[in-house]
């Protein structure tokens, strides 16, 4: 708990803060190991919305003059990137300071790396942009990139106490990111509230950020994960606070009803395929990966397409439950973190809807008995990812009244 710091974006703009950023992790990040390397300082910008905030980047992005290691010794000969990731170009456009690479697991799968959750250093800080989200829970940087193919940006937020925004696939450029499975693989951010969130997803456009709220009451649609996984009697019992805030507040909450189990299946299957050709199968990976190259290699074309079938229609539904709704009210995992370094944590309440392409936010501000955060997430309509990020501020804020 001594580590636990969140650094507002606010407190994190001018010339000093990436400075301050390198302090902070070389005082602490020999404990949380969340960065891989550690770039040159440069010349902070004096100029844009996130003037010399300094940010972090999971190491499967690339950032010029740095070799993009994956989390994989089969990269270890990897040559320096020639040019920024087309995200990285965006932040420094928009004034940030780059300080670093974050730990990710392998090829952004499940082999973790060494990064441990600064809550309890014995725990797991999910995975796989597990750097990233340790990096802002600890205080190093107010800001950081990571991704999501299943639940890598929810899942290390949810159990880092953090929160993580993964936009709906295509609404940010992926050039310069190596793929998991691409028609799946999403960018994210991880900042300390949500209100950081969206002003940094606001810089990265070069706009203000839009506060659609209105002052009208909360409109959510619920679902608490038990049909797709075991949910921990903490996570639910969280859920069912959120959902009773929310109410005092005025919201009107209603059950979501359309089934995912079919789509939390099919998710698996398409990542496997799809990674099976994306991911080089060469000697030195991991197990993890191994075995899901293998399954993705024995999927049969037909029920690929298939699986792909019936996620699209799935998708259409989904849109048509979520109109005249701010967003889905769901777990962001099926617990805390788990205890252990080997084992990343389970996706399972992110697999349904990432299948779909909805925005994905942890929400924190949850907490279990032991004080260990248990992060939510709302889920959005992909052409509305403002009226999410209105709706997530308006539940931290109801979290966090205790």
């Amino acid at each position: 708990m001594d580590l636990v710091a969140p650094w507002a974006l606010a407190d994190a703009r001018g010339p000093d803060a990436a400075t301050t950023a390198r302090r902070r992790i070389d005082a602490i990040d020999h404990r949380v190991r969340a960065w891989v390397t550690l770039l040159p300082p440069e010349e902070s910008a004096v100029g844009g919305p996130l003037a010399g905030v300094p940010v972090g980047v999971k190491d499967i992005v690339d950032v010029v003059g740095v070799p993009t290691l994956c989390g994989s010794s089969v990269r270890d000969d990897a040559p320096p990137a020639e040019a920024d990731a087309a995200l990285v170009r965006m932040l420094r456009e928009a004034g940030a300071a780059i300080v670093g690479k974050t730990v990710t697991t392998e090829f952004a799968y499940f082999d973790p790396g060494p990064t441990r959750n600064p809550w309890d250093l014995e725990r797991t800080p999910g995975g796989s942009s597990s750097g990233s989200a340790a990096a802002v829970a600890a205080g190093m940087v107010p800001l950081a990139i990571g991704t999501q193919t299943a639940g890598s940006v929810v899942r290390p937020a949810s159990f880092c106490g953090v929160a993580g925004l993964a936009v709906a696939r295509g609404t940010l450029p992926r050039e310069g990111v190596a793929p998991l499975a691409p028609g799946l693989d999403t960018l994210g951010l991880f900042a300390a509230s949500v209100a950081d969130l969206a002003a940094a997803r606001a810089a990265l456009d070069r706009r203000e950020p839009e506060h659609p709220d209105d002052g009208a009451p909360l409109r959510l649609l619920s679902w608490d994960g038990t049909e797709v996984a075991d949910v921990s009697p903490p996570m639910l019992a969280a859920h069912a606070t959120a959902e009773a805030r929310a109410r005092a507040a005025g919201a009107d909450v209603a059950p979501w009803t359309l089934g995912l189990r079919a789509a939390s299946a099919d998710h698996r299957l398409v990542m496997a395929a799809e990674a099976a050709q994306a991911v080089p199968d060469a000697p030195g990976l991991g197990t993890k990966l191994r075995e899901l190259l293998a399954e993705g290699r024995a999927v049969l074309p037909e029920d690929l397409a298939a699986a792909r079938e019936r996620a699209a229609a799935t998708r259409s539904r989904a849109l048509e439950h979520l109109e005249g709704v701010d967003a889905v009210l769901a777990p962001g995992a099926l617990g805390v973190a788990p205890t252990g370094l080997e084992y990343t944590g389970d996706p399972a309440m992110s697999r349904p809807w990432h299948l779909l392409g909805l925005p994905a936010l942890a929400v924190p501000g949850a907490r279990d008995a032991d004080g260990l955060p248990l992060g939510l997430q709302l889920l959005g309509h992909p052409d509305r990812e403002d009226r999410l990020l209105a709706a997530g501020r308006r539940l931290e804020a109801l979290l966090r009244d205790t």
